[in-house]
């Protein structure tokens, strides 16, 4: 404690006092709880002021966007075990849209319609086969370096699934499941296709696998930690078939890809192959394994490959111990301390960044020395490290500004570090007046991610840094148990990053990017011809086919086409909705009481959803989307004859 001029009494917003003792805990791997720590508190929920949060006071209003103004970015985020991607506009932190995509949505109809059943997957029975997602990573698709906004893709961690999700709806329109995978964790889009020069967007999406596991699991060898396995896998972006898979040692966190298209990524932990977290911990390097795609993708055309139980996907072996020539090398594994979690490529394209996570330090990789390392020209990997900062406890990730500067999180500390990448690099090779870290400020409370506006791109335009922070403890009115999460924007145009605002993110968010306003195209309304099944005022009506009815409707504010329709018990009965209407934002809602039926359709989209008809009696099917002054008149009769 101290007093200030005034003889009130501060506190020192400083984690590192609180947290110091836990570096040599974090060393050893013990798991430490954090809950109670971060900012000093009143004893009353109110945290302590730092000093960059009341610098801030004076400037968020700059980065104030008014009423009827539009944000400059679009946030892509991660939902977590939500199972949906969230879009945020920046620098606002407004939230303007959650995709469903590995969850079931009634207010979209996801999960509940025909055709988002269909992209989801079901069973034999026509039951979904998950219903449960946890979305960790968005990434865009590229063109020439940087975001098109075409596409996105985002993983799903819990049963090892990529979605696709279209930029002109933020829809989802593929969901794939890989083969022999589970922890499916990190995930990242090729930025440039290296086998044909005439194209330059994205072609490809790597997944990597968190988890090893007997390959395959099909109850064999589940006590023979030794026939465990991961596998890295490239899916085809067009098709979203998953094109080859690569077997690695370790266990994969997150991906990254080369500007150039011939390289991707994966930070990897546990390469000790220990199945408890104690033994997973015990080596004092792990690795950043780097992926020769035209060399995998020669090796699969010359049949060096496998399959693996049911799967027909190729497999090829990535492992050490089948790589260690550098000429015939298919991966090349390049030592880094410890347990590390993520790595982000500089937009300039020479570095890959791995975050240490049980070391203090980030490790600086030159893409340039493991191309020599593939080529036979240095014989060490490790000599591809060309630094490795000492930047404070419990770094997580890194973002880059575009101006030479990495921004990196740090979970214990509950900071983020500024510092420089050249400048690091002279330190590594003996410069001791080389002046790294630039500038931290305090973020409330330990920061997972954190990611830079147009920083995963060549376009890095260093205006702001979001921070996803893991608690926020004191920082929101309390609800209850459980609290939301903090993202807190930082504005790092200048020297000094300056706090601008916090905003909320209900649990648990992962990573997100942050996209120019002007590389996303949207559509406002559908057509009709996209959709074969779409009902016309023609073909409006009832069909029946012994116990099957089809019930086609449109709707056009403020009705519904039929004011009725009869159905008898036992019936299974499909109800096709299209809207007609035309005008934006004019989107008409379907829902079934007692029926679990519940569904959107915007203008001039088709959506149909199928049920058995086994409850006898009258069921008002109602808009549930305001759409017009009558909007609750807008009604039809579902009648069930017993």
């Amino acid at each position: 404690m101290k007093n200030n001029e005034s003889g009130m009494e501060i506190r020192d917003p400083s984690r590192r006092k609180i947290l110091g003792g836990a570096a040599a805990l974090a060393g050893t791997g013990l798991t430490l709880s954090l809950t109670g720590c971060g900012a000093a508190s009143d004893g009353k929920g109110a945290a302590a002021t730092s000093t960059a949060a009341k610098a801030a006071g004076g400037s968020a209003g700059h980065f104030e966007v008014p009423p009827g103004k539009l944000d400059d970015y679009y946030i892509l985020s991660s939902g977590g075990h939500s199972g949906e991607v969230r879009i945020l506009g920046c620098p606002s932190g407004r939230t303007i849209k959650r995709i469903p995509v590995f969850n079931i949505d009634p207010m979209v109809g996801w999960g509940i319609t025909n055709e988002s059943k269909a992209i989801m997957g079901t069973r034999p029975d026509g039951q979904l086969k998950y219903w449960t997602g946890d979305t960790h990573h968005v990434h865009g698709s590229y063109t020439d370096g940087t975001y098109d906004g075409k596409r996105f893709w985002v993983n799903d961690k819990l049963h090892g699934r990529v979605a696709r999700i279209r930029g002109d709806t933020f829809e989802v329109d593929r969901i794939t499941e890989l083969p022999n995978v589970q922890g499916h964790h990190g995930i990242f889009t090729d930025k440039r296709d290296p086998v044909d020069s005439s194209i330059n967007h994205t072609t490809r999406v790597f997944a990597g696998a968190e988890f090893h596991i007997p390959l395959p699991n099909d109850g064999r060898d589940m006590d023979k930690p030794e026939a465990y396995g991961c596998l890295f896998s490239c899916l085809d972006a067009e098709t979203m078939d998953v094109r080859w898979q690569c077997r690695v040692d370790g266990n994969m966190d997150l991906v990254a890809t080369s500007y150039d298209g011939k390289y991707a990524a994966s930070n990897q932990y546990n390469v000790e192959g220990g199945i408890h977290y104690e033994d997973m911990m015990s080596a004092e390097h792990d690795a950043c394994v780097f992926f020769d795609v035209a060399r995998i993708e020669a090796a699969i055309k010359a049949g060096k490959f496998i399959t693996i139980g049911d799967s027909k996907v190729p497999v090829v072996d990535g492992r050490r111990a089948a790589n260690a020539d550098p000429a015939t090398a298919l991966t090349c594994y390049v030592p880094v301390p410890k347990n590390p979690h993520g790595v982000n490529a500089s937009p300039d394209g020479k570095y890959f960044v791995c975050s240490g996570k049980l070391s203090p330090t980030c490790s600086v990789i030159d893409l340039s020395l493991v191309e020599k390392w593939f080529a036979g020209e240095i014989k060490n990997a490790r000599d591809a490290v060309v630094a490795e900062p000492n930047l404070g406890l419990g770094p997580l990730h890194t973002g880059f500004d575009g101006r030479g500067n990495a921004y990196t999180t740090l979970f214990l500390d509950s900071k983020i570090v500024k510092w420089n990448v050249d400048a690091a690099i002279k330190q590594f090779k003996g410069d001791k007046n080389a002046k790294v870290v630039l500038d931290s400020i305090d973020v409330h409370y330990q920061p997972g991610h954190g990611f830079t506006s147009m920083g995963e791109t060549k376009n890095a335009d260093g205006k702001f840094f979001n921070s996803g922070n893991k608690f926020s403890k004191d920082r929101f009115l309390p609800v209850g148990p459980l609290h939301v999460e903090t993202e807190q924007l930082i504005d790092i145009s200048g020297d000094k990053m300056v706090l601008v605002h916090d905003h909320t993110a209900y649990p648990e968010p992962h990573d997100a990017i942050i996209v120019a306003a002007d590389a996303i195209k949207t559509r406002q309304i559908y057509s009709l011809d996209e959709f074969p099944n779409a009902v016309s005022a023609q073909t409006a009506g009832i069909e029946r086919n012994g116990n099957k009815v089809h019930v086609r409707l449109t709707s056009q504010a403020p009705a519904y086409s039929l004011r009725e329709f009869s159905v008898k018990k036992g019936d299974i009965v499909t109800i096709t909705l299209t809207n007609l209407d035309k005008v934006e934002d004019l989107t008409h809602g379907f829902g079934i009481p007692k029926y679990n039926i519940n569904f959107i359709v915007n203008p001039q989209e088709t959506k149909s959803v199928t049920f058995v008809a086994d409850k006898p009696g009258v069921y008002w099917c109602y808009c549930t989307h305001f759409c017009h002054a009558l909007h609750l008149e807008m009604r039809t009769r579902m009648v069930v004859e017993g």
